[in-house]
């Protein structure tokens, strides 16, 4: 089948990923079905995968992507007929209790990522447990491979982990990012104020047309009094963060009494410098967050199919320009999602 492979762990990762005729078709175990891809997406977390995930044992070569939308085209035992046929869409996070865990907690769940732990969207045909899929019916399949991950993470920081109400005020890093993008469009529709950050203006001004009420340019300095500015020296009640190192302080020095640091990445750094005594004075809560589950998932669906959420699509390349949809990405010159097309 057509595949979109990782040759090796490297950086930087697009030299290393090639466009393959031959690779083998994965077929679905017990539980399972398999897709015929019509559009994968790319996340951030294809660039981890070429660049090595620690503790993960990666088959080299590999094929990444962990959104993606396509017909069901095989059953394994056990999968019900009607799912044949059926355009779905993924959602890559398999959720596994641990053996023997009591007072069972969702986010205590091991998650095995499709597309990161075992091969991915990026390819012609992929596998996936029949509960890890929805039914999208005659929706968008590109729009659809758009919503997948980046709205599932969004969703889970602001709503699970923030619980933020309407009329909160939101701060959002790096807006251009498939998570920030995401946020933007959740937040505008949960009825919060929103402020955005990026290092390039033309992002700003795209932010801007999508509603953004504030934007910051970055300019590697500490933008804090900017943000408190804009809050009438008061603010965000959240922060929603993937950036990491670089605006790790930034953003504490943002948040109101009270108010929540919400992270999904560290882009630029896992070692971020913070200010423990403005955590503990002011009663900040900094949040770790994940994926999500398929309660979630849905609710994010249920959002995009009455039309409340429509992603942002950044470009869209042939399954043989693999490489060129890596290197944008690599290159941060995104402003939403680039996405694979299987269907051309």
């Amino acid at each position: 089948m057509r595949a979109i492979e990782i040759a090796k762990q490297a950086t930087p990762v697009a030299p290393n990923v090639n466009f393959v005729l031959n690779r083998a078709e994965p077929q679905p175990l017990a539980g399972e079905v398999q897709i015929q891809t019509e559009v994968s997406a790319l996340n951030h977390l294809d660039l981890w995968v070429g660049r090595g995930m620690p503790g993960i044992d990666t088959q080299w070569p590999t094929v990444g992507g962990s959104d993606g939308v396509g017909k069901v085209v095989k059953l394994g035992v056990g999968v019900d007929p009607a799912w044949l046929g059926r355009r779905v869409i993924l959602m890559a996070a398999v959720l596994q209790v641990p053996a023997n865990t009591p007072n069972h907690n969702p986010s205590g769940e091991d998650i095995h990522m499709i597309g990161e732990h075992s091969p991915g969207t990026h390819a012609e045909f992929f596998t996936a447990p029949v509960t890890n899929i929805l039914d999208i019916e005659q929706h968008n399949p590109a729009e659809a491979a758009a919503i997948g991950l980046t709205h599932l993470t969004a969703y889970r920081m602001l709503i699970t982990r923030a619980r933020v109400t309407p009329g909160a005020q939101v701060l959002i890093t790096g807006i251009g990012g498939g998570v920030a993008v995401a946020a933007l469009a959740i937040a505008k529709h949960f009825g919060c104020t929103t402020i955005v950050t990026s290092r390039h203006a033309w992002k700003l001004e795209k932010a801007k047309s999508l509603g953004a009420n504030h934007c910051i340019l970055d300019d590697g300095t500490d933008w804090s009094k900017q943000v408190r500015s804009a809050t009438n020296r008061r603010g965000v009640d959240v922060v929603i963060d993937s950036i990491g190192k670089a605006v790790h302080q930034s953003c504490i020095k943002s948040l109101v009494r009270g108010g929540a640091f919400v992270t999904c990445g560290c882009t630029t750094g896992s070692d971020g410098v913070t200010d423990l005594a403005r955590v503990f004075w002011n009663q900040l809560s900094i949040l770790g967050s994940t994926m999500g589950s398929m309660d979630e998932f849905r609710a994010v669906m249920a959002l995009y199919k009455c039309g409340a959420l429509k992603p942002v699509i950044d470009s869209t390349h042939h399954a043989k320009d693999g490489r060129t949809a890596y290197a944008r990405l690599e290159a941060g010159d995104q402003f939403g999602k680039v996405l694979i097309d299987w269907r051309v």
